[in-house]
């Protein structure tokens, strides 16, 4: 039970301050408005009608979310079979399904996600994007992390002492 409230609770927060984040961009700038934070970075509101980057916008808003609920429901299961003592990968999941819900609320209730981070230069720009998909991309990182590394290490250092019994 520790361990189910526990990863709740990231989950709350991270849906939390995606979504407290949106309020403010929404609440306090102009659509297409932005504001320089450095030299490559910006806040920029901006709409994304699609999904990640903008894939398949203009595809209908409700499809768009039922896609999102059954990669969420897919993800949820994959976290639900995830050993307890992969705490790396649990938290992954976490965020992961914290940014998913984040991004699901705002296609759900708005038609859109409301994305506001930006990455640029002079001459180049990365796309606009929020913090749900940030947790999203760092949940995925942080479960390939564990995956390929740090749990296959652990793995060959326990087979090595078996070996060598």
């Amino acid at each position: 039970m520790p361990r189910l409230l526990s990863a709740l609770s990231i989950v709350a927060l991270a849906v939390a301050l995606d979504q407290g984040i949106k309020r403010l961009v929404v609440d306090t700038m102009g659509l297409g408005e932005a504001i320089e934070v450095l030299p490559f970075l910006a806040l920029f509101h901006a709409r994304n009608e699609g999904i990640a980057f903008s894939m398949l916008d203009g595809f209908h808003g409700l499809g768009l979310a039922a896609i999102s609920v059954v990669v969420l429901g897919f993800v949820g299961w994959l976290w639900w079979n995830t050993p307890a003592d992969r705490k790396l990968t649990q938290f992954g999941f976490a965020i992961i399904v914290g940014g998913a819900i984040g991004n699901l609320i705002d296609r759900v209730s708005l038609g859109y996600v409301v994305d506001y981070i930006l990455f640029h230069t002079p001459v180049w720009s990365f796309a606009v994007f929020n913090l749900a998909d940030a947790f999203i991309s760092v949940g995925a990182a942080l479960i390939l992390l564990d995956e390929f590394v740090l749990h296959r290490k652990k793995r060959d250092a326990e087979g090595g002492k078996t070996a060598d019994s």
